[in-house]
């Protein structure tokens, strides 16, 4: 009967094993697939023979594969839309992401940055380094840092006041959130009111409403390395997380003591949130929709589900962004209304479904 059950388990790990691997190789496949090919949506159309004709030749930096391609294609593949797609990419890895780790860490299936109001408070830093010029003497990059330091404050906020080492105090985070993120809402909008700025209301909706209008080279440069190095950092941390899904006291009886990389995680999220933002405004629910999608396809185990999670979001927001381009013609429609018209019902669904159906406490 042991033997029997033994080879059961390992039939059952074999086949979870090949799922996940044909899984990740198929989501790589149609991330490469889904970059070159969102490239051909816009008022002008580019075959994506030509997009990848200029984006190999820019690359290769040969002169030779580009003489016949016109300059104004170029710019437009290689200036403007390349570099809009690839951020969908790293904000959509990102937000996915976080939204993983932050469920985790909370051991609630409803936490997200968007949620518990960690991006509204990326949204006040990066408002009042913008509107009053707090944190210019960090650089170049002083509203992203801004931005990062408000994500931090905003997810140490939520985490004291919803007590989060107790059981109990797990359950109002999601209030404490919210009312922290209208908080944070207002406070920007009160700073863009007094400010006296022209451009101050076109500033606030592009914060609020999430746009990826912003991309070029010169912010890739900074947020890429970032997101990637986060990423694979949490690609190595499933076993940690695995553990805080099981509570802080099961987590000692295997001699680990989870509040250390608890707070190393909000870091890191808060990192991540705060670039993001300074990157392209408020885009919310993809770190709530994007997990739990990802836990039908490969379940709970976050050594398979933080990959399949990145490279999921990564497409998910790709798309999001071309259909945001497609529906009216001619005009383009803020990425975080398309988002949010999408998570809002889904986030509904989640709250009205019980503790025992959805795994929560």
């Amino acid at each position: 009967m042991n033997k029997q059950t033994t080879e059961s388990q390992l039939q059952h790990y074999q086949k979870a094993h090949w799922k996940f691997s044909l899984i990740v190789i198929a989501l790589s496949l149609l991330l490469l697939f889904s970059i070159v090919y969102s490239i051909t949506f816009g008022s002008v159309n580019i075959s994506w023979q030509m997009v990848y004709q200029i984006i190999y030749g820019q690359v290769t930096d040969n002169s030779a594969i580009l003489a016949g391609v016109d300059s104004g294609w170029i710019d437009i593949v290689w200036m403007i839309r390349l570099p809009r797609v690839l951020l969908a990419t790293a904000v959509g890895a990102s937000l996915a992401l976080t939204g993983t780790v932050m469920q985790a860490i909370l051991r609630n299936p409803l936490a997200d940055p968007y949620v518990l109001g960690i991006s509204s408070g990326a949204s006040l830093g990066a408002t009042l380094s913008i509107m009053l010029g707090v944190g210019i003497s960090f650089g170049a990059n002083y509203i992203g840092v801004c931005a990062f330091l408000g994500a931090l404050l905003a997810s140490l906020i939520v985490l004291f006041l919803g007590n989060f080492r107790n059981r109990e105090g797990i359950s109002r985070l999601l209030l404490v959130g919210v009312a922290l993120s209208s908080l944070c809402s207002a406070l920007s909008s009160f700073i863009v009111f007094i400010s006296g700025r022209k451009e101050g209301m076109q500033t606030l909706n592009f914060w609020l409403l999430g746009s990826l209008t912003a991309a070029n080279w010169q912010l890739l440069k900074v947020l890429l390395p970032l997101v990637l190095v986060i990423c694979l950092f949490f690609c190595f941390q499933s076993r940690v997380l695995n553990l805080m899904l099981l509570g802080d006291e099961t987590a000692r009886t295997l001699g680990r003591e989870n509040f250390y990389f608890r707070i190393l995680y909000i870091l890191l999220v808060s990192i991540l949130c705060g670039f993001v933002v300074y990157a392209c405004g408020i885009i919310g629910f993809v770190g709530l929709v994007v997990p739990h999608i990802t836990r039908i396809l490969v379940g709970v185990n976050h050594r398979r589900m933080v990959p399949v999670t990145i490279l999921f979001g990564a497409i998910f927001l790709i798309w999001t962004d071309v259909l945001s381009r497609m529906i009216i013609k001619g005009s383009e429609i803020p990425i975080g209304i398309i988002v949010s018209a999408i998570g809002a019902p889904f986030f509904l669904y989640l709250v009205m479904q019980n503790p025992q159906k959805r795994g929560g406490k």
